[in-house]
Protein backbone atom coordinates (compact mmCIF):
# COMPACT_ATOMS: atom_id res chain seq x y z
CA UNK A 1 0.00 0.00 0.00
CA UNK A 2 2.81 2.16 0.46
CA UNK A 3 1.83 5.88 1.61
CA UNK A 4 -1.33 5.88 -0.21
CA UNK A 5 -3.68 5.20 2.47
CA UNK A 6 -7.64 4.72 2.28
CA UNK A 7 -9.99 6.67 3.48
CA UNK A 8 -11.66 5.93 6.76
CA UNK A 9 -14.47 9.41 8.19
CA UNK A 10 -13.78 9.56 11.90
CA UNK A 11 -16.74 8.00 13.60
CA UNK A 12 -18.76 9.61 16.49
CA UNK A 13 -16.65 9.02 19.92
CA UNK A 14 -19.52 6.49 20.99
CA UNK A 15 -18.53 4.59 17.83
CA UNK A 16 -14.78 4.04 18.09
CA UNK A 17 -13.65 1.23 20.07
CA UNK A 18 -12.57 1.45 23.74
CA UNK A 19 -12.55 -0.32 26.68
CA UNK A 20 -14.43 2.18 28.86
CA UNK A 21 -16.80 4.45 26.65
CA UNK A 22 -16.57 6.93 29.52
CA UNK A 23 -13.68 8.58 28.65
CA UNK A 24 -13.54 11.20 31.40
CA UNK A 25 -10.02 12.00 33.21
CA UNK A 26 -9.95 10.75 36.63
CA UNK A 27 -7.43 9.29 37.80
CA UNK A 28 -8.27 5.57 37.41
CA UNK A 29 -10.53 6.21 34.95
CA UNK A 30 -9.86 4.46 31.53
CA UNK A 31 -10.04 6.51 28.49
CA UNK A 32 -11.05 6.13 24.96
CA UNK A 33 -8.42 4.61 21.85
CA UNK A 34 -8.16 6.56 18.43
CA UNK A 35 -6.94 5.16 15.56
CA UNK A 36 -6.67 6.18 12.35
CA UNK A 37 -4.67 3.76 10.35
CA UNK A 38 -6.58 4.28 7.29
CA UNK A 39 -7.57 7.46 7.30
CA UNK A 40 -6.15 10.90 5.05
CA UNK A 41 -7.12 13.40 7.72
CA UNK A 42 -7.97 16.86 6.26
CA UNK A 43 -6.61 16.57 2.57
CA UNK A 44 -10.47 17.21 1.38
CA UNK A 45 -10.77 20.60 4.04
CA UNK A 46 -7.13 21.76 3.74
CA UNK A 47 -6.51 25.03 2.84
CA UNK A 48 -8.26 27.00 -0.19
CA UNK A 49 -10.77 24.64 0.96
CA UNK A 50 -14.21 25.43 2.07
CA UNK A 51 -16.19 22.68 4.64
CA UNK A 52 -18.17 21.82 1.73
CA UNK A 53 -14.84 20.91 -0.37
CA UNK A 54 -15.22 23.70 -2.79
CA UNK A 55 -12.57 26.05 -3.71
CA UNK A 56 -12.45 29.59 -2.65
CA UNK A 57 -11.41 32.27 -4.38
CA UNK A 58 -7.76 33.39 -3.33
CA UNK A 59 -8.78 36.68 -2.41
CA UNK A 60 -11.66 35.53 -0.70
CA UNK A 61 -12.37 37.82 2.74
CA UNK A 62 -12.03 34.84 5.21
CA UNK A 63 -15.06 34.81 8.51
CA UNK A 64 -13.69 36.80 11.52
CA UNK A 65 -11.23 33.90 13.72
CA UNK A 66 -13.28 34.06 17.26
CA UNK A 67 -10.20 33.13 19.37
CA UNK A 68 -12.49 32.14 22.06
CA UNK A 69 -13.22 29.07 19.81
CA UNK A 70 -9.83 28.00 20.50
CA UNK A 71 -9.96 24.11 21.65
CA UNK A 72 -7.50 24.29 24.38
CA UNK A 73 -5.50 21.21 25.20
CA UNK A 74 -2.28 19.10 26.44
CA UNK A 75 -0.78 15.93 24.97
CA UNK A 76 1.10 13.64 26.64
CA UNK A 77 3.70 10.57 25.89
CA UNK A 78 2.89 8.84 28.58
CA UNK A 79 3.92 11.31 31.74
CA UNK A 80 5.71 13.94 29.83
CA UNK A 81 4.16 17.00 28.58
CA UNK A 82 4.84 17.13 24.95
CA UNK A 83 2.40 19.90 23.39
CA UNK A 84 0.00 22.35 25.35
CA UNK A 85 -2.31 24.71 23.48
CA UNK A 86 -4.21 26.84 26.07
CA UNK A 87 -4.67 31.02 27.01
CA UNK A 88 -2.78 30.41 30.20
CA UNK A 89 0.31 28.58 28.42
CA UNK A 90 1.37 30.17 24.95
CA UNK A 91 0.45 33.53 23.42
CA UNK A 92 -2.47 32.40 20.96
CA UNK A 93 -2.80 35.99 19.39
CA UNK A 94 -3.57 36.03 15.14
CA UNK A 95 -2.11 38.72 13.17
CA UNK A 96 -2.40 40.21 9.43
CA UNK A 97 0.02 37.65 6.92
CA UNK A 98 1.92 41.38 6.43
CA UNK A 99 2.52 42.20 10.58
CA UNK A 100 3.49 38.77 10.90
CA UNK A 101 6.09 39.14 8.44
CA UNK A 102 8.00 41.75 11.14
CA UNK A 103 8.13 38.47 13.51
CA UNK A 104 9.37 36.05 12.10
CA UNK A 105 12.43 34.64 11.94
CA UNK A 106 14.00 31.81 9.57
CA UNK A 107 13.38 28.49 11.09
CA UNK A 108 9.85 29.60 13.05
CA UNK A 109 6.71 27.60 12.60
CA UNK A 110 3.71 29.70 11.34
CA UNK A 111 0.31 28.19 11.52
CA UNK A 112 -2.55 29.87 9.48
CA UNK A 113 -6.01 29.86 11.11
CA UNK A 114 -9.23 30.65 9.80
CA UNK A 115 -13.20 29.45 11.13
CA UNK A 116 -14.59 26.40 9.19
CA UNK A 117 -10.97 24.98 8.51
CA UNK A 118 -8.02 22.91 9.35
CA UNK A 119 -5.74 24.84 10.43
CA UNK A 120 -2.22 25.29 8.22
CA UNK A 121 1.59 24.78 9.09
CA UNK A 122 4.42 25.74 7.40
CA UNK A 123 8.04 27.11 7.97
CA UNK A 124 9.34 30.19 7.68
CA UNK A 125 12.84 30.31 5.64
CA UNK A 126 13.41 33.65 5.45
CA UNK A 127 13.17 36.29 2.59
CA UNK A 128 9.26 36.79 3.18
CA UNK A 129 8.88 32.98 2.04
CA UNK A 130 7.48 29.50 3.90
CA UNK A 131 8.42 25.89 2.68
CA UNK A 132 4.15 24.29 3.39
CA UNK A 133 2.59 21.00 1.70
CA UNK A 134 -0.32 22.38 0.37
CA UNK A 135 -2.45 19.85 -1.52
CA UNK A 136 -0.04 16.53 -1.36
CA UNK A 137 2.32 18.81 -2.63
CA UNK A 138 5.52 20.24 -0.69
CA UNK A 139 6.02 23.99 -1.76
CA UNK A 140 7.75 27.07 -1.67
CA UNK A 141 5.29 30.42 -1.95
CA UNK A 142 5.49 34.05 -0.08
CA UNK A 143 4.16 33.70 2.86
CA UNK A 144 1.24 35.98 2.06
CA UNK A 145 0.44 33.68 -0.93
CA UNK A 146 0.33 30.51 1.40
CA UNK A 147 -2.05 32.32 4.01
CA UNK A 148 -5.11 32.98 1.43
CA UNK A 149 -6.30 35.46 3.21
CA UNK A 150 -5.96 33.74 6.62
CA UNK A 151 -4.98 35.24 10.11
CA UNK A 152 -1.76 33.65 11.41
CA UNK A 153 0.60 32.92 14.36
CA UNK A 154 4.29 31.88 15.32
CA UNK A 155 3.90 28.18 16.89
CA UNK A 156 7.34 27.56 17.75
CA UNK A 157 6.47 26.90 21.81
CA UNK A 158 3.61 24.40 21.39
CA UNK A 159 5.27 21.58 21.00
CA UNK A 160 7.89 21.07 24.38
CA UNK A 161 10.31 18.69 21.53
CA UNK A 162 14.11 20.57 21.26
CA UNK A 163 14.09 22.25 18.32
CA UNK A 164 16.61 21.74 15.91
CA UNK A 165 18.94 24.79 15.19
CA UNK A 166 17.30 27.33 12.50
CA UNK A 167 19.58 26.89 9.51
CA UNK A 168 19.02 22.86 10.20
CA UNK A 169 14.97 23.94 10.12
CA UNK A 170 15.30 25.82 7.12
CA UNK A 171 17.63 23.06 5.38
CA UNK A 172 15.24 20.14 6.00
CA UNK A 173 12.65 22.25 4.42
CA UNK A 174 14.04 23.07 1.61
CA UNK A 175 15.19 20.05 0.69
CA UNK A 176 11.94 18.59 0.33
CA UNK A 177 10.19 21.07 -1.62
CA UNK A 178 8.49 19.57 -4.94
CA UNK A 179 7.93 16.10 -3.56
CA UNK A 180 4.50 15.27 -4.19
CA UNK A 181 1.74 12.17 -3.62
CA UNK A 182 3.38 9.15 -2.67
CA UNK A 183 6.44 10.68 -2.62
CA UNK A 184 5.44 12.26 0.54
CA UNK A 185 6.16 10.75 4.30
CA UNK A 186 3.62 12.80 6.21
CA UNK A 187 -0.30 13.17 6.34
CA UNK A 188 -0.81 16.94 6.44
CA UNK A 189 0.92 20.28 6.93
CA UNK A 190 1.08 19.72 10.72
CA UNK A 191 3.34 17.06 11.21
CA UNK A 192 5.69 18.17 8.21
CA UNK A 193 5.99 21.63 9.27
CA UNK A 194 6.95 19.83 13.08
CA UNK A 195 9.24 17.03 11.41
CA UNK A 196 11.46 20.26 9.39
CA UNK A 197 11.19 22.23 13.08
CA UNK A 198 12.36 18.88 15.21
CA UNK A 199 13.71 16.27 13.43
CA UNK A 200 11.12 13.16 14.97
CA UNK A 201 10.38 10.35 13.37
CA UNK A 202 7.24 10.10 14.82
CA UNK A 203 5.57 13.01 12.65
CA UNK A 204 6.01 11.02 9.85
CA UNK A 205 3.92 7.93 8.68
CA UNK A 206 4.68 4.55 10.04
CA UNK A 207 7.11 6.33 12.09
CA UNK A 208 5.93 4.64 15.10
CA UNK A 209 4.55 1.00 15.59
CA UNK A 210 1.06 0.23 16.61
CA UNK A 211 1.46 -2.23 19.27
CA UNK A 212 0.62 -2.51 22.31
CA UNK A 213 -0.38 0.17 25.00
CA UNK A 214 -1.54 3.56 23.83
CA UNK A 215 1.25 6.13 25.28
CA UNK A 216 -0.20 9.59 23.81
CA UNK A 217 -2.89 10.81 25.54
CA UNK A 218 -4.91 14.00 24.37
CA UNK A 219 -6.35 15.83 27.16
CA UNK A 220 -8.76 18.38 26.07
CA UNK A 221 -9.94 21.18 28.66
CA UNK A 222 -13.70 21.08 29.01
CA UNK A 223 -13.02 23.60 31.58
CA UNK A 224 -11.64 24.68 34.51
CA UNK A 225 -12.44 21.53 36.58
CA UNK A 226 -13.28 19.21 33.66
CA UNK A 227 -11.11 17.61 31.07
CA UNK A 228 -12.07 14.91 28.26
CA UNK A 229 -9.03 12.27 27.71
CA UNK A 230 -8.05 10.23 24.07
CA UNK A 231 -5.09 8.07 24.30
CA UNK A 232 -3.56 7.21 20.84
CA UNK A 233 -0.42 4.46 19.85
CA UNK A 234 1.39 7.19 17.63
CA UNK A 235 2.11 10.76 18.02
CA UNK A 236 0.34 10.55 13.98
CA UNK A 237 -2.76 9.77 15.48
CA UNK A 238 -3.18 11.81 17.99
CA UNK A 239 -2.10 14.67 15.65
CA UNK A 240 -4.75 14.00 13.88
CA UNK A 241 -7.60 14.26 16.01
CA UNK A 242 -6.29 17.25 17.51
CA UNK A 243 -6.71 18.91 13.89
CA UNK A 244 -10.01 17.12 13.52
CA UNK A 245 -11.25 19.34 16.98
CA UNK A 246 -9.14 22.21 15.42
CA UNK A 247 -11.58 22.22 12.73
CA UNK A 248 -14.43 22.06 14.75
CA UNK A 249 -14.05 24.59 17.40
CA UNK A 250 -14.34 24.69 21.18
CA UNK A 251 -18.22 25.20 20.81
CA UNK A 252 -18.58 22.12 18.34
CA UNK A 253 -16.68 19.73 20.28
CA UNK A 254 -18.02 20.39 23.92
CA UNK A 255 -21.45 19.72 22.16
CA UNK A 256 -19.94 16.60 20.49
CA UNK A 257 -18.41 15.46 23.93
CA UNK A 258 -22.08 16.23 25.54
CA UNK A 259 -23.94 14.06 23.11
CA UNK A 260 -21.93 11.60 23.60
CA UNK A 261 -22.08 11.54 27.33
CA UNK A 262 -25.46 11.50 27.59
CA UNK A 263 -25.58 8.50 25.03
CA UNK A 264 -23.50 6.53 28.02
CA UNK A 265 -25.87 7.25 30.55
CA UNK A 266 -28.85 6.25 28.17
CA UNK A 267 -27.02 2.91 27.54
CA UNK A 268 -26.33 2.50 31.41
CA UNK A 269 -29.90 3.32 32.25
CA UNK A 270 -30.86 0.26 29.81
CA UNK A 271 -28.29 -2.24 31.13
CA UNK A 272 -29.46 -1.35 35.00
Amino acid sequence: MGNQMDKLSHLSYAEVPTVDPNGVDTEEGSRIGVSYIFSNDDDDLEDGCAVDCTDKEPNQEEKQYDQRDEVECAVYNRDECIYEKSVKSACLEVYSPENLLNKCKAGDLVEFVATGQYPHWAVYVGDFQVVHLHRAEVKNSFLTDASQGRRCRIVNDLYKFKPLGPDMVVQSAMEQVGLKDRELSWRNSECFAAWCRFGKREFKMGGEIRIGKQPYRLKVLMSDKHSHVLEFQSLEDMVMEKRRNDHLGRTAVLQELAAHFSSVEEVKSEQD
